[in-house]
């Protein structure tokens, strides 16, 4: 009892717990095939669907190819639409009970949003593979080298992370799963807004500035810088687009500070 009352203690309670949580959430998968293959399936049909429709009609700033702009966009895409499978989850979970029975078990409290958070980003990665495998095939790829590629995957992954815990917070704070199934639509205006298919210097001042402080544009703008494809920002660009990593990185910890607490507290106010 006194190991589990020390800060180690609890931090490792909530890491085994959160563990088999995870383990909980991929087996689910496993029982829903369907599930998989359309998760799987979504980005091919966003590459071919943006790449081909959108690229015969978008010039690229500076000239280049629209496909090799495009990628960066719809990585960024497929990073912010975490938050919409978690929140999902979790209202279904919270409204089918499911909540109910694990906090009568004696497990930590962290442990249920730590195991949809890790779940998740599991299954981003397979995920984020197979649209690399579909931008190599339609013509996109990097060009700055290993390390470089390597530091734009890793800030979708942590920006991932982060978002998805919004994703357990609102799941937690909406009435049931119909609701949160309601609320998706929601994601697609939040990712058009952005830069990640259309340059934003065409749009009205206003919406401009929403669309440049945007996450979604910060990620595409580090991405394309990273990779070395075309549009990364240059000359006189809003203060998110000219240090696009520095400001997802920024995102993601304001994401985590905020939204952990919130997830914990919303979790225990559940079961009230």
């Amino acid at each position: 009892m006194t190991a589990l009352t020390s800060p180690l203690g609890r931090l490792r309670w909530t890491f085994t717990d959160g563990l088999t949580l995870v383990g909980r959430e991929l087996g689910r998968l496993r029982q829903e095939p369907g599930q998989i293959v359309a998760a799987l399936v979504f980005p091919v049909i966003m590459v071919v669907l943006f790449g081909y429709v959108f690229g015969s009609a978008i010039q690229v700033p500076d000239g280049g190819d629209y496909r090799e702009y495009l990628m960066p966009g719809l990585f960024a895409m497929v990073t912010f639409s975490a938050w919409l499978g978690v929140m999902t989850r979790m209202a279904t979970d919270a409204s089918r009970g499911v909540m109910d029975r694990f906090r009568s078990m004696p497990m930590a409290r962290l442990a249920v949003p730590f195991g949809q958070t890790g779940a998740d980003l599991l299954t981003g990665l397979p995920m984020l593979a197979i649209m690399v495998g579909a931008g190599l095939l339609v013509g996109w790829q990097p060009h700055r080298g290993l390390i470089p590629t390597a530091q734009a995957f890793l800030l979708m992954i942590v920006l991932r992370y982060a978002l998805s815990w919004v994703g357990v917070y609102v799941g937690l704070a909406v009435k049931n799963d119909q609701v949160a199934d309601a609320m998706v639509p929601l994601g697609l205006p939040f990712t058009m807004l952005s830069n990640a298919f259309v340059p934003t210097d065409g749009m009205p001042g206003w919406l401009r500035f929403l669309a440049d402080w945007n996450p979604v544009s910060a990620l595409t703008a580090a991405s394309r810088e990273l990779f070395g494809n075309p549009g990364a920002p240059s000359g006189n660009v809003a203060w998110p687009l000219a240090h696009p990593v520095t400001t997802v990185l920024l995102w993601s910890a304001a994401l985590l500070v905020i939204f952990v607490p919130l997830s914990l507290r919303a979790y225990m106010r559940r079961g009230r």
